[in-house]
C-alpha cells in the first residue's frame, strides 16, 4: 500500500521568513547599486515592509514580509531579472520554490 505524504513536510527545516528577509536585503542592495530601479511600484511597496523587517515580520496594521514577497514574486523576479542581478534571482527563486 502507498504512504501518503503530507504536503507540508517539505517545509521542515526551510526558514521563510529568513528566505523573505534576504529577498528584501537583495532588493535594498539592487536600489543602493541602481537607485533609478526604485520606481513608484518599490517607493509604494516599501510602505508595507517594517523597517527592521529582521526582528519585525509585519506592521501592525498589515501582511507580514512572506506574503508581500511571495505576492510580489514576478515583479521582484522581473526586477532582479532586469539588472541582471543574480544574487537577488537566486534568492527569490529559492524563495519562491521553498515557500511561496
Amino acid at each position: 500500500m502507498d504512504e501518503i505524504r503530507d504536503r507540508y513536510v517539505s517545509f521542515h527545516n526551510i526558514d521563510c521568513y529568513e528566505n523573505a528577509t534576504q529577498v528584501l536585503d537583495a532588493m535594498y542592495e539592487l536600489f543602493e547599486l541602481y537607485p533609478e530601479a526604485k520606481d513608484g511600484l518599490w517607493i509604494r511597496f516599501e510602505t508595507l515592509i517594517p523597517k527592521d523587517y529582521k526582528a519585525i515580520f509585519a506592521k501592525h496594521d498589515s501582511k507580514d514580509i512572506l506574503y508581500h514577497i511571495c505576492s510580489h514574486v514576478f515583479y521582484l523576479s522581473a526586477l532582479f531579472e532586469t539588472y541582471a542581478f543574480e544574487k537577488g534571482i537566486e534568492l527569490m527563486e529559492k524563495a519562491e520554490m521553498e515557500c511561496c
